[in-house]
């Protein structure tokens, strides 16, 4: 994509500002930090646009408040306040499991997260957001808790103009082939390499 031109244009009947229009399913993935924050860098930009954000967290503890959650939080009031940007919504989707998941506890995790995707499939339904990041739901669907055929056909079917942004790592083939853009993030360097834990600021 030299100087954001595309490489082939199709030859699918469509104008080029048709094909601007269309709504995109986007995964990050891979071994190395920087998925999320890339998704919520493009939530921002959502948000600049005036569009309707809903973010799903799928495996972040409930417990736990990331910077961009105030962030959001804040710029959802801004919103509601002076008109400016869009409406924002934040959900843990989970029961406050993490990525590292507790024994004796993933039939309820497992039940807490499908619900979490059918309530997002609802929405869909309604088209009730432009941008959608499902954060980290690439966890649930690798430990067999949400069927990844059903999740494909089901964002393959979407109605009206809804970006979908999908991260965590390790994504389902499947997944992949699906998608209109994959980032992987891959590691070159990180401070924990030098025993650096995360930092305030940095990692939340």
């Amino acid at each position: 994509m030299p100087q954001g031109r595309p490489e082939h244009v199709p030859a699918d009947g469509l104008t080029t500002r048709q094909r601007r229009q269309q709504p995109l399913l986007v995964v990050h993935t891979g071994s190395m930090k920087g998925k999320s924050t890339a998704a919520f860098g493009m939530a921002l930009r959502g948000w600049n646009q005036g569009w309707s954000i809903g973010v799903f967290q799928f495996v972040k503890s409930a417990k736990w408040r990331v910077g961009e959650e105030s962030a959001f939080h804040a710029l959802d009031q801004v919103h509601h306040q002076t008109g400016q940007g869009g409406p924002v919504q934040w959900h843990k989707m989970g029961e406050g499991w993490s990525w590292t998941r507790k024994q004796g506890q993933s039939a309820d995790h497992a039940a807490a997260a499908l619900e979490g995707w059918r309530e997002i499939t609802r929405r869909l339904a309604e088209e009730r957001h432009d941008l959608y990041i499902l954060d980290e739901f690439t966890y649930p669907m690798t430990w067999g808790w949400i069927d990844v055929d059903e999740v494909v056909a089901t964002l393959a079917a979407r109605p009206g103009h809804q970006h979908v942004v999908i991260t965590g790592r390790a994504a389902d083939p499947r997944l992949v082939a699906a998608a209109d853009l994959v980032v992987e993030m891959t590691k070159i360097k990180h401070p924990m390499d030098d025993g650096r834990k995360g930092q305030r600021g940095i990692e939340w």
